[in-house]
């Protein structure tokens, strides 16, 4: 049994009480919008890492704390600490026992790509074994084809791979673009991330699904030669940043798939690869698009 606590707080206060509650004892602390639901809640905009300039006007700070822990003496603590008069309104919901990796577990089906692909969580049977099924859990690491991002990319792959084909996965993550692209006959695969962690990931889950033409490398490591299609399903701004060294690695009359953009965000990356490759909106999804370009011969 465990206690999830409410308390409710000022955007200035949230951080601080946070992180004193950690302090105090609590297993896990979030901060989430008091206003929820209704017609005040305030939505945060950013890209993945990014750091949001405030957080909500009306905050709430969950933490969970064991059954056996002194809450009225934990939180006086985390408020003191936190440099509060008093203890900021809150309420208690206590937490039952539960099986959560069954429940996690739960949370995660196949998912249908084309009828070509599918993407499988180990603890599952695959729908169409005639398929190409791969096996990949949610880890670490970015990228289990729920995301539509993930999605418009492995579409692109289903689409644009022919036997032989050579494939550059710019930003790897879990892996799963270069394990598709060798699943559907890509002659030599190449991924690279400049976390540790995805690149360790990467080589695990190909090495589970079988796949031996892939290499798997940090990308401040140099990168040889050209390849058929490169696909980067990465940010926009590192996108832009980086599109004369993406772009370079297109052989002449390869192609190139862009993704981790925003619709809205479209013109900034098109402008960015204008010198090297034309692109184009190739697909949307969910208010996520795809860009699409071949080097001019």
């Amino acid at each position: 049994m465990w206690h999830s606590v409410s308390l409710k707080a000022a955007a200035e206060q949230a951080e601080a009480l946070s992180e004193a509650l950690m302090e105090a004892g609590a297993l896990s602390v979030s901060i989430e919008d008091a206003d929820a639901g209704t017609e005040r809640e305030t939505p945060q905009f950013g890209e993945p890492g990014s750091v949001n300039e405030k957080l909500w006007d009306h905050s709430v700070v969950i933490a969970l704390f064991d059954a056996g822990v002194d809450l009225p003496a934990a939180l006086a603590a985390a408020a003191d600490e936190a440099g509060l008069e008093d203890v900021p309104p809150f309420t208690v919901e206590d937490v039952a026992e539960q099986n959560w990796v069954q429940l996690t577990q739960a949370q995660f089906d196949p998912i249908h790509i084309t009828d070509r692909l599918w993407i499988v969580p180990s603890w599952h049977q695959s729908p169409d074994a005639n398929a190409i099924n791969i096996e990949m859990d949610p880890g670490m690491a970015f990228g289990t084809g729920s995301h539509p991002t993930t999605r418009l990319c492995l579409q692109w792959l289903c689409d644009v791979v022919t036997p032989g084909a050579t494939v550059l996965d710019y930003g790897c993550g879990s892996g799963i673009l270069g394990i598709a692209a060798a699943k559907l006959g890509a002659g030599t695969v190449t991924g690279c991330d400049i976390d540790p962690h995805a690149v360790e990931a990467s080589h695990a889950n190909a090495e589970r699904n079988g796949v031996t033409n892939a290499t798997w490398q940090n990308s401040a490591k140099h990168i040889a030669g050209e390849f058929d299609l490169v696909v980067a399903n990465i940010l926009t701004n590192p996108l832009c940043v980086l599109a004369p060294g993406i772009a370079a690695r297109v052989k002449t009359g390869g192609r190139l798939a862009l993704s981790g953009v925003l619709a809205t965000q479209a013109q900034q990356v098109i402008d960015a690869y204008a010198p090297y490759i034309a692109l184009t909106v190739g697909a949307e999804h969910e208010g996520w698009i795809r860009l699409e370009g071949q080097r001019a011969c």
